[in-house]
């Protein structure tokens, strides 16, 4: 029986480490992450799933730290994993095993890096998907055992994306495992000319920039949609967060200054590019804003935005 070491979070992190469980793997220690109290926690929790299976469990602050990779090491690893883990495991750990592999919610070489499911929504992508790859030291750099792609529907919201992505990544691992374990697995260079690196976002990438296209919004709008912390924009000193629009190709029969406006009991966004975007969703200074909520606050039914 191969034995591994598994650093995993979040959904992936429970679905990857499931399927490790339901091939017979002798996982010999988890590593995860303490919950954030300062995060909304809308996924699964790897720690709970450990203790069901009655694994050992850590949760420290650095895994790299001398102690644990002594641990790991003493373990005698056949593998070790990292699913959705949030740090990145330095040379001494990624040595104490036979091999090191880590899934990347993307298809490499796109979209090394933090957040890139979120990412590749913002930059308009139809597909992505989940790359099961070896791990080296540079981050997401290491050839490339399997990939599986999704698509990227255009309304999709990232929550949605990731949903699939994880799916993907389950798909995935579950159907490379026996190559791995046998040693048979093909892995495949990558060509890193052909893709970039991102880094993480924050609350304030969030911002919305009114001189954008209608689709650039929307794509903004979409990759940080809730449980993210959602676009914003300050509108006449008052906090706007649009949490879900519908992006409405065609519709570009309103050219001129970005503003909200009110049609037919709908509230939409004209934009300077593109035309409308149907607000389905969205905050006023942290109260749903529904139609007729635009004239009631701002005396008007049309309110014109600037960033």
């Amino acid at each position: 029986m191969k034995r591994a070491v598994v650093f995993a979070y979040h959904d992936v992190g429970v679905r990857c480490l499931s399927v490790l469980l339901a091939h017979g793997m002798d996982v010999a220690l988890v590593i995860t992450h303490e919950d954030d109290p300062a995060e909304q926690i809308w996924f699964q929790s790897v720690a709970a799933l450990a203790r069901e299976h009655r694994l050992p469990l850590l949760t420290p602050a650095d895994p790299n730290i001398p102690e644990l990779v002594e641990r790991v090491r003493a373990l005698r690893p056949d593998f070790l994993f990292s699913f959705y883990y949030r740090k990145l495991l330095g040379a001494p750990l990624l040595k104490a095993a036979g091999g090191a592999f880590n899934m990347h919610g993307s298809l490499l070489p796109k979209y090394r890096g933090r957040a890139p499911v979120n990412w590749a929504i913002i930059r308009g992508e139809r597909e992505t998907g989940a790359t099961l790859h070896e791990m080296v030291e540079q981050p997401d750099a290491g050839r490339i055992v399997d990939q599986q792609p999704v698509p990227i529907l255009p309304n999709d919201t990232a929550i949605e994306v990731f949903r699939k992505v994880t799916v993907a990544a389950e798909m995935v691992l579950d159907r490379s495992l026996l190559r791995l374990l046998a040693g048979t697995a093909s892995l495949k260079p990558q060509d890193l000319s052909a893709g970039s690196y991102y880094g993480r976002r924050t609350p304030e990438a969030g911002r919305i920039d009114w001189t954008r296209s209608a689709w650039e919004i929307h794509n903004l709008v979409r990759a940080v949609a809730p449980p993210y912390p959602g676009a914003f924009a300050d509108v006449r000193g008052r906090r706007l967060r649009l949490l879900r629009t519908l992006w409405l190709p065609g519709e570009d029969d309103c050219p001129g200054q970005p503003a909200l406006l009110e049609r037919q009991g709908e509230i939409y966004v004209r934009c300077i590019k593109g035309g409308l975007l149907r607000v389905i969703e969205a905050e006023l200074d942290g109260r749903p804003l529904r139609a007729g909520d635009l004239r009631q606050t701002f005396g008007t039914d049309v309110v014109r935005l600037s960033s």
